[in-house]
């Protein structure tokens, strides 16, 4: 079975399509150990997300993101914390979708907005975010999936298919 820190390690197998990581700098990357890493390669290989050679399985990834995230790892919206945007409100939605009182974000203290919790599909995403934009603006993506409504997750999708060809 695949765990919500799955989807990120293929996230990030997907940023690093050009330099292929290996295992230590994906488990570096990720702050998880590098047992976790590997067997979160194995899990992601078993389900036909990952193929060999960790090369992404575009279309698969994003039949399951589409189609699957938002009942497999749903969340809803918390409490109001501080933390580090997602969803609309973060990039590449952020600049699509007028600002609204309810900013999704994820609980974080060195985070710089209020807004209300979301929960990330790993407690490591904030950290694995702000050190690679690409992956952060994919995991917003799949978090507009997994809590927007319906306009936002048209826009998501619509992002997800360019980044995803």
């Amino acid at each position: 079975m695949l765990k919500p820190q799955d989807v990120i390690t293929c996230l990030k197998l997907l940023t690093s399509a050009e330099q292929p990581l290996g295992y230590e700098s994906l488990a570096t990357e990720l702050h998880v150990g590098l047992g976790s890493a590997h067997r979160s390669v194995q899990r992601l290989s078993d389900a036909g997300l990952v193929k060999a050679g960790r090369k992404v399985n575009h279309s698969a990834l994003l039949e399951f993101i589409l189609h699957g995230i938002r009942y497999v790892y749903y969340v809803k919206p918390g409490e109001l914390t501080r933390g580090m945007p997602t969803a609309h409100a973060a990039p590449p939605l952020a600049g699509m979708i007028s600002p609204s009182s309810d900013i999704p974000v994820w609980p974080d203290p060195q985070g710089g907005v209020r807004g209300q919790a979301v929960t990330p599909l790993h407690k490591e995403a904030p950290n694995a975010a702000r050190r690679d934009p690409k992956l952060y603006e994919l995991l917003a993506l799949v978090d507009a999936i997994r809590i927007g409504r319906a306009r936002e997750r048209k826009l998501a999708e619509d992002q997800l298919r360019k980044r995803l060809r």
